[in-house]
């Protein structure tokens, strides 16, 4: 089985800090890669810097530390700087963008040997891959454009437009996470005791992948499915994991769904979900979210930002506008 340096030029990143560079919405902005594992690790956009060329397009940017995302690969469509502890790897072999990315995915597979703060600047090098020759067929079938149609076909059904007294944001009204949802623990199944099902419903876990879900099983007997348009929120492992589910699921252990009291949107849902991992740092050292979940502060129904509804729709109407891949 070949290394990862048997397959790419491993480099360090340019080790800038973001709070030292100017962030920019230009069009001239090039994106920032630190060691973040959403995002394609991009976590802003920023002035171009004179006198130093951004790593090219078409490369591989790995996270070599940070808070859950050191070892997780990505492929950089557009040219980019990195931030501290960030590797650039460059392909040896010829490679197409499919294939770039199912390295990328075999790379990032390997990001549970980097937990408890270990870090993968020494060891990057030397994790093995597949062969070659065992890449599977299906990898150079994805139609990208078809995935692409699907998705956004999917976003404009369940977005909405924004009513004519979307608030604007206020940053002081601030409320408990109880105060808007109803909070309670899921199924707290165990996967190895359930049977497996590509056509059964989903199972979601304390991963922080695939929207949380973990599998997708035949329903128990005797277990009634949580409803979907809901949040799913993991109290320990992936500490405040939070994921939008809007199918019916059940859950593994140490999964709480929060339930809106209310109804909501997709969109709000989603602000929620993202305003609630925002306070992720709260859980480090193993620290559990079991107890003060509902008590963790957020904006108020009344303080979500006029931007977020219908923003659904117009992220769609400007991904299709874009070329096909």
């Amino acid at each position: 089985m070949p290394k990862v340096s048997d397959l790419f030029t491993l480099e360090y990143g340019h080790s800038l800090e973001l709070n030292r560079l100017f962030q920019s919405i230009e069009a001239s902005a090039v994106n920032f890669v630190g060691r973040a594992a959403r995002n394609n690790g991009v976590t802003a956009r920023v002035q171009p810097i004179p006198g130093l060329p951004p790593a090219p397009a078409g490369t591989v940017s790995v996270a070599l530390g940070g808070q859950g995302g050191a070892g997780v690969a990505f492929l950089q469509p557009n040219p980019y700087y990195c931030g501290r502890d960030v590797m650039i790897l460059t392909p040896k072999l010829r490679m197409n963008e499919r294939e770039k990315l199912w390295w990328a995915t075999c790379i990032s597979a390997n990001r549970f040997r980097f937990g408890f703060g270990r870090q993968a600047n020494r060891t990057l090098k030397d994790i093995r891959l597949p062969e070659p020759r065992e890449i599977p067929r299906w990898v150079g079938d994805v139609d990208f454009g078809k995935v692409f149609a699907l998705t956004l076909n999917q976003l404009k059904k369940l977005s909405t437009q924004p009513p004519v007294s979307a608030p604007l944001a206020i940053a002081s009204m601030r409320v408990p996470i109880s105060e808007i949802f109803e909070v309670s623990y899921g199924t707290s199944l165990e996967l190895n005791r359930l049977l497996k099902d590509p056509s059964g419903i989903n199972y979601v876990a304390r991963t922080a992948k695939n929207n949380g879900v973990a599998a997708k099983v035949s329903q128990p007997k005797g277990v009634v499915a949580i409803a979907g348009e809901c949040l799913s929120v993991a109290v320990s492992g992936s500490v405040l994991e939070t994921f939008v589910q809007m199918d019916p699921f059940i859950t593994g252990f140490h999964i709480m769904v929060l339930r809106p009291k209310k109804p909501m949107c997709i969109e709000e849902l989603m602000f929620y979900a993202a305003c609630i991992r925002e306070n992720q740092q709260r859980y480090s050292y193993g620290r559990q979210a079991n107890r003060t979940l509902k008590d963790l502060l957020i904006p108020s129904r009344e303080a979500i930002p006029a931007w977020v509804y219908g923003a659904l729709t117009r992220v769609s109407d400007t991904l299709t506008q874009q070329p096909e891949v």
